[in-house]
């Protein structure tokens, strides 16, 4: 067994250079651990001054969640690091696959946290026994390279735009390593029940598969978490080469269908992992081979003139004029932006909009039909449609917000501001819509 030593020093080497680094803490053992020699570490390399902020996600879905948060809490304040949290609320946990829904929303609250406190790196407790059933669990799914690749030491998590690197620094340490060092520094942690229930894919393969696997090979999580690296080199490799036969097909985040077409009917292996390329580009979930083949199945019957659309990973993608693309589902707002006095820009009348505000005469509306708008000066007024096919607007993006004043339509998100509505002097204000992934 390794020495806790071990743990303190692989860890320190792992820890990016940051001048203000976030990490998640469940209040169980890993996480525990990962906050005791981050702190140690940051406190021996006190010449560099590291800012630490602890984060909490409270799920709600068992009863005491609101005593973990309080010892995560405490926890925080014993070491003297900062500390912030939020709740999540399911409607209904037994709708679906609770196990990821909670994972996803997880990730989601920890990024928003890094946002609001502008971290940019974010250490997360996951440990090779974690590596370990990830690989088998992918297995079971029928998984490719890509997904038995496992878990990467880091990787960036994009929100909003902004990017937060999520660190494991914990990776090639095992659970055994870690309950070592936890009873040579007598740590204290909670324990999760659900953990023990074995209904839960992850737990069942954790409590009665690899204790399975051990006795049969020895070493078998390093053997497994080391595959995943091995795979994960790999595909660095089909990423490569997907670069290389795609340099013809990519057109931005869009994906031309005539060569791909060409290229599946030469090499389908290759063209198929260009398609996987293309998706995980475009921050998508890789498909079944199943979905994969009936996607080949529509995109070789297809006429040049017609259009496709699939449904994967809860969005849209969209075969239109050749070209493969993916059609976000997003929704938004539309806020005023102040226009400066000493600008030349024009915008509506601040005036007019406060007043239209107060009395509750600002709304969004959908298209109906035959609504029109002139966006230009000199220029008639057209309808949305004549718009839309004049701008090239793709059908699945031609039911855009419209902002309407006292009964007037005065904006149209991704196509413009009523010219007549528009002034040049005085106090101005400007309607922008804000869209939300």
């Amino acid at each position: 067994m390794a020495s806790s030593r071990k743990s303190k020093s692989s860890l320190k080497a792992a820890l990016p250079a940051a001048k203000r680094i976030g990490l998640a803490l469940s209040g169980g053992l890993d996480s525990v651990v990962l906050l005791d020699t981050v702190c140690k570490a940051l406190k021996a390399n006190a010449n560099d001054p590291t800012e630490l902020w602890v984060f909490h996600i409270h799920h709600g879905l068992q009863k005491p969640a609101d005593q973990w948060l309080e010892f995560c809490e405490q926890l925080s304040k014993k070491y003297q690091v900062h500390f912030d949290f939020r709740l999540l609320h399911f409607a209904d946990p037994s709708q679906g696959n609770i196990e990821a829904r909670a994972r996803a929303e997880r990730y989601d609250a920890l990024t928003d946290l890094c946002i609001e406190h502008g971290i940019e790196d974010l250490l997360l407790a996951h440990h090779q026994n974690d590596q370990a059933e990830t690989v088998l669990l992918q297995l079971l799914r029928g998984s490719g390279v890509a997904g038995l690749s496992g878990m990467p030491a880091h990787r960036a998590n994009v929100n909003q735009g902004d990017s937060i690197t999520l660190w494991r620094p914990l990776i090639n340490q095992s659970r055994e390593e870690l309950e070592a060092y936890a009873k040579e520094y007598k740590l204290k942690w909670v324990e999760d029940p659900s953990n023990q229930n074995t209904r839960y894919r992850r737990n069942a393969i954790r409590k009665e598969i690899i204790p399975r696997l051990e006795k049969i090979q020895p070493g078998a999580i390093g053997n497994l978490a080391r595959s995943a690296t091995l795979l994960a080199q790999s595909q660095v490799l089909l990423d490569r080469l997907a670069k290389l036969d795609g340099k013809d097909l990519f057109q931005g985040s869009q994906l031309k269908l005539a060569p791909l077409l060409v290229l599946a009917k030469t090499d389908q292996a290759a063209a198929n992992n260009v398609m996987r390329y293309w998706l995980k580009f475009n921050d998508m979930a890789m498909p079944s081979q199943e979905r994969l083949e009936s996607w080949w199945k529509d995109l070789k019957a297809v006429k040049p003139d017609s259009n496709l659309e699939w449904r994967h990973d809860e969005v849209s993608i969209y075969l239109w004029r050749g070209v493969l693309q993916i059609g976000h589902c997003t929704t938004g707002r539309w806020v005023f932006q102040n226009v400066p006095l000493r600008s030349k820009l024009l915008g509506l009348p601040a005036d007019w909009v406060n007043t239209a505000q107060e009395q509750g005469l600002i709304e969004e509306r959908l298209r109906q039909g035959a609504e029109k708008i002139q966006i230009k000066p000199n220029t008639p007024r057209k309808t949305l449609k004549n718009l839309f096919q004049e701008s090239d607007t793709p059908p699945w993006e031609r039911q855009a917000p419209l902002l309407y004043i006292k009964d007037q339509l005065v904006a149209v998100a991704g196509v413009g501001v009523s010219y007549p509505h528009l002034v040049s002097i005085g106090r101005r204000v400007l309607p922008v819509w804000l869209e939300k992934p």
